[in-house]
């Protein structure tokens, strides 16, 4: 997942260029709301990858306090 996030955050940089790029009010607005969503989407990115790290995290030492048990 970390590639995902790693990607939209390389959208978002490109999509602020473009926008910094743009001579039309109305172009440089597309692009800055292009950067936002990429933004958020790597954003979210972050949040499922931390989430299941923990649940992983979670999982492993559930495993261990049954293992001794088998």
């Amino acid at each position: 997942m970390f590639a995902h996030h790693a990607y939209c955050l390389d959208r978002a940089a490109d999509a602020r260029a473009d926008a910094d790029a743009a001579l039309l009010d109305n172009v440089r607005d597309r692009w800055l709301r292009s950067e936002a969503s990429w933004r958020a989407m790597a954003g979210r990115a972050a949040d499922i990858e931390e989430t299941r790290a923990r649940v992983a995290a979670g999982k492993a030492a559930l495993a261990q306090q049954v293992q001794p048990l088998l």
